[in-house]
């Protein structure tokens, strides 16, 4: 019984672990290249599809008006062929889920930023992405380093406001 634990948690961690690229995909997605939402979508699905996984919804929808959400013309998904253009906020969110066994969804809001006449997504949500779940093998240096660079981001903005203790926790992020 311990190893068919053992072996559903080193699969579940592997699930979470291309979810989670698919999501660094999303938002390092050359803006140039990769214009619309359906075009991204492709990148966010693709390591979840080379083990014949995916998962049913968009992965992400606009975010308007008072932050009202699911409001276009914006999004990410296999039909979306709106051209993303600077300000568009959107949610960068896939997942995997097992129906009566378990979900996964790494969610972020991103915005579309311009420096010179570059467009690019730049995260707006500062929530760390937990590491007990990754598979690291499964990640490329790239990805390590967005993943460290990201959490130490989320550091830097918070830990002024944190005491000491939610300091500590929050650090063992970057570590």
């Amino acid at each position: 019984m311990r190893w068919i634990k053992t072996r559903l948690k080193k699969n579940i961690k592997n699930i979470f672990t291309r979810v989670l690229k698919g999501h660094i995909a999303v938002v390092k997605s050359n803006l140039s290249k990769y214009s619309s939402g359906s075009m991204i979508d492709i990148r966010a699905r693709k390591f979840l599809k080379e083990i014949n996984l995916d998962y049913q919804h968009g992965t992400g929808h606009g975010v308007g008006f008072f932050l009202n959400v699911h409001e276009g013309p914006q999004g990410i998904s296999k039909f979306n062929k709106i051209k993303l253009r600077e300000g568009m906020i959107l949610s960068n969110e896939p997942g995997y889920y097992k129906k009566n066994k378990f979900g996964i969804r790494i969610e972020n809001l991103i915005y579309v930023k311009k420096n010179k006449n570059k467009l690019y997504f730049k995260n707006l949500t500062l929530a760390p992405i937990d590491k007990d779940l990754i598979n690291f093998d499964l990640l490329t240096n790239d990805e390590k380093t967005y993943l460290w660079k990201y959490n130490l981001d989320i550091y830097i903005k918070l830990h002024k406001y944190l005491n000491p203790s939610e300091k500590k926790w929050l650090a063992t992020f970057i570590q």
